[in-house]
């Protein structure tokens, strides 16, 4: 079971439900260190006091917030948890809305939310059922680290979900973002959502991080002092270069309906259905079959000779 991070309570109305808080994701991104190249001697970061140059440790360095260039005030960690905050030590319900309703965009970490002890297992199951029946998801509010946080509380499987949310304001506008207004044709529309209907699935489960499993082979051939892995193919499209996009969505459907051995048929209407018999039985065998034919009908006439 995963480490428990935080310890506290989901308050809902007047319940409140003990949860352990335990993350929902793991890193497995590969490391480095900082080394000096001319040894492979590691490279540390020291934390150095700006006035006299001395190096210190963790216990000689505490927070302090800077009021003025020549003025800074302190604050210990015993001030920060004893400031008055409902959410300091509970998970804070505010509100329920619709799943579907919140931007993706506001969504960070996610973490597992455990219920604390017997006595919690009964209002955690009921708050997890509401939430199922409902459609729901539940934005609360708790602090984490020194700051107030938005969350949205939600169910996956049998276990309640935290996910820690952007506040409104620190989500930029995308107004500015929005390229020109350009024409569309509708069949260049329906094309894409062809092409997005090839590609659909219901399970994500079997995609991998391939950047990470080359970066292994890199490391494992120049530990093994082995030949290096050859650079992938560039087969992306240059900048600025003018494509047929009419062209590239017939061919990027005709690609995904191949590579999922579908009918060809509910390819674009625009592509030639001829193709498709070709792809069924090839070329090179029907003429093989042609030519036994007419071996076969030559074959009599020296026997009546």
């Amino acid at each position: 079971m995963p480490s428990t991070i935080w310890s506290g309570a989901i308050s809902f109305g007047l319940v409140t439900i003990p949860i352990r808080v335990s993350s929902a994701t793991a890193d497995h991104s590969i490391h480095f260190h900082q080394v000096h190249l001319e040894d492979m001697s590691r490279v540390r970061t020291r934390k150095v006091c700006d006035i006299d140059g001395e190096e210190l440790g963790q216990e000689d360095i505490g927070k302090g917030y800077e009021l003025t260039k020549d003025q800074t005030v302190p604050v210990t960690e015993e001030e920060l948890d004893q400031m008055p905050l409902p959410t300091a030590k509970a998970i804070e319900i505010v509100a329920f809305v619709d799943r579907e309703s919140i931007d993706p965009v506001r969504i960070a970490d996610s973490y597992y939310l455990s219920a604390d002890g017997a006595v919690a297992a009964k209002p955690y199951v009921l708050l997890r059922r509401a939430l199922e029946r409902t459609s729901k998801a539940a934005i609360a509010k708790f602090a984490w680290h020194n700051r107030e946080r938005l969350g949205l509380l939600s169910i996956r499987d049998d276990a309640l979900v935290l996910h820690s949310m952007k506040w409104p304001d620190e989500v930029r506008s995308s107004a500015e973002l929005a390229p020109d207004a350009v024409d569309l044709d509708e069949g260049e529309i329906k094309q894409a959502m062809a092409l997005m209907d090839s590609m659909a699935t219901d399970d994500i489960s079997g995609y991998r991080d391939q950047y990470r499993d080359a970066l292994k082979k890199l490391i494992e051939a120049k530990t093994e002092g082995k030949e290096l892995p050859p650079p992938a193919e560039d087969g992306e499209q240059k900048p600025g270069e003018v494509i047929d996009l009419m062209a590239a969505l017939n061919a990027s459907v005709k690609q995904a309906k191949k590579s999922r051995d579908e009918d060809d048929h509910a390819t674009v209407h625009e592509m030639k259905p001829r193709k498709k018999a070709a792809a069924k039985k090839p070329p090179a065998k029907k003429s093989a079959a042609k030519k036994t034919t007419r071996k076969k009908a030559a074959a009599p006439k020296p026997k009546s000779a």
